[in-house]
């Protein structure tokens, strides 16, 4: 892939020679392996483990169709129908090239995409989207735009730091949260970049004692910031909706308490990259002004990395009248990622075609217009009943402990995210609770097929391959570490099973709930049957 160009590495000079190459290269690069392009433009958790064939997170650049997926909340493999969808916009905007120049014809493109979320998420003409590789990438662009609002005075606070992004603690701190950048420049990870670099409070949002949401983290949250107004800092407040385990911190009444006591002094973040909130409920966030981190992964299925944040208009408005940006920020954009409307920005931003960035975008798109086109009354009811049988499975299983999933809205708002979409539970064997190796092991070993282990029935139970959510640490005052996995419904399952004909949706829904039964079964097998120096053996055996 071409060179990235950066401005830690070069002067203006050479930076506009490296430019033109760049111009002259670009299009060679759309030739490139289409699996090669869908992993390339992003950090170093898009690399694939060569003789495995798949990134950290189990997943390769090319569909799977037999691997048994409920794994949303973190990655799933890039599906049959996404594919397509690249392998044509890469086509499309070849010829588009040839008579624009690719950076032309990826920024026209890249608006016409901004256009389409708009539409499949509700949202009005006047939100601005900037695109990136990664959730974590937005949440750097984030804290760059806060900065140039409120100041370099400022402090990021993290509701729910214990179920975020693995990334967050080093990007809230404007520090380089990998060794590498999606622009290709190598950094020191946790370093800070220039500009950016800044304080951080970590609020976590998971009681380890009771296997629940902290009752005290909306007043923790006042608290953190009333103390930092008092000393003179603007703040940068990020908040879940939803984490990890499919909780929200905190909530809306407490968030206007926080725009009505400091205004001008706040800025909020919505962590959204998950995905698990309505048309409505995200309306609401941008109207009150909140920025909104949100992914095409996650819920949605496309393939992880796509992130964007969502801007509501004053702040595009503060951002147009030429507020200085973080110098570092420029390491980590590119020109395209940027509306064409913030002009002043384009022109500081090198015009570096991210294909990877955009091809999974692409892939994105295609999976949520596939989703609303499924009417809205399946898709409630299809996320209730999946969610209904995945807590049946939990409850009866010997060796999974379920633990709290979101309760149901009770007034049945937030469309069909009223109903949880993340099931978290942990492993226990003879009564006590898998350390967090040994769960992280069992995650690993869900993914190969170990049928040749057992006989019988257990081989085919333990032959599936199984692609869950990645564990989540839990914290416990006094005892070892242990962690949570996680069964998730994405928008693939609730695609996959609408049909037409009615019996045939039931039947379909009824195969995924077969599905998930058959990662259940897998995950007891391995913790009943195979003693931790087996899973262990297992996962270092590639």
């Amino acid at each position: 892939m071409t060179p990235a160009v950066t401005r830690s590495q070069i002067s203006q000079s050479s930076r506009i020679d490296r430019r033109e190459q760049g111009a002259a290269t670009g299009l060679r690069d759309l030739f490139a392996l289409l699996g090669d392009l869908l992993i390339d433009g992003g950090d170093t958790r898009l690399a694939l483990d060569r003789p495995w064939g798949r990134n950290v997170y189990g997943c390769g650049p090319s569909p799977e169709p037999d691997v048994l997926c409920f794994a949303s909340s973190t990655a799933s493999p890039i599906s049959e129908r996404a594919y397509a969808r690249v392998e044509l916009a890469r086509e499309q905007l070849m010829h588009a090239a040839i008579s624009l120049g690719l950076d032309a014809a990826l920024d026209r493109r890249t608006e016409e995409m901004r256009c389409e979320l708009r539409g499949y998420l509700g949202l009005a003409d006047e939100i601005d989207i900037v695109f990136s590789p990664s959730g974590t990438d937005s949440q750097l662009h984030a804290l760059a735009l806060v900065r140039a609002v409120l100041g370099e005075a400022v402090t990021s606070i993290v509701v729910g730091s214990d179920q975020t992004g693995s990334g967050t603690a080093a990007s809230a701190r404007g520090h380089h949260f990998s060794t590498r950048t999606a622009n290709g420049l190598a950094v020191r990870t946790n370093t800070p970049i220039e500009g950016l670099s800044g304080d951080a409070v970590s609020l976590p949002l998971l009681d380890g004692a009771s296997m629940q949401p902290r009752v005290a983290i909306d007043a923790e949250m006042l608290d953190s910031v009333e103390a930092l107004v008092r000393r003179g800092r603007g703040v940068l407040l990020q908040v879940m909706d939803s984490s990890k385990l499919g909780w929200r911190a905190p909530d809306m009444a407490c968030l206007d308490e926080v725009a009505q006591r400091w205004p001008g002094r706040v800025q909020v973040v919505v962590d959204a990259c998950q995905m698990g909130l309505g048309a409505a409920r995200l309306r609401d966030h941008l109207e009150r002004g909140h920025l909104v981190l949100v992914t095409g992964s996650k819920f949605f299925g496309g393939p992880a990395f796509s992130g964007a944040l969502l801007v509501p208009a004053a702040a595009s408005a503060a951002l147009r009248r030429g507020h200085p940006i973080a110098p570092g920020l420029f390491d980590y954009v590119n020109r395209s990622d940027w509306p064409l409307a913030w002009t002043d920005l384009r022109a500081r931003t090198a015009p570096r075609a991210n294909i990877g960035q955009w091809l999974r975008w692409e892939a994105a798109l295609e999976e949520i217009a596939a989703y609303h086109a499924v009417p809205e009354t399946f898709r409630r009811m299809a996320i209730r009943q999946l969610g209904e049988a995945i807590e049946s499975l939990l409850m009866l299983s010997p060796v999974l402990r379920p633990i709290a999933a979101r309760a149901p809205a009770p007034d049945g708002s937030d469309g069909e995210f009223g109903f949880p979409t993340i099931f978290p539970f942990a492993l226990q064997r003879d009564g006590g609770p898998l350390g967090l190796g040994e769960t992280q092991a069992v995650y690993r070993a869900l993914q190969r097929d170990l049928g040749s282990r057992f006989t019988g029935r257990a081989a085919e139970i333990a032959a599936r391959q199984c692609l869950i959510g990645q564990p989540v640490r839990i914290e416990r005052a006094g005892e070892a570490q242990s962690a949570a996995l996680r069964l998730c419904i994405g928008a693939r399952q609730v695609t996959d099973a609408w049909c037409d004909d009615v019996t045939a949706a039931r039947v379909n829904l009824e195969s995924d709930i077969d599905r998930v039964a058959d990662i259940v079964a897998k995950t007891e097998l391995l913790v009943s049957d195979l003693s931790s120096q087996d899973l262990r053996d297992i996962c270092n055996a590639d």
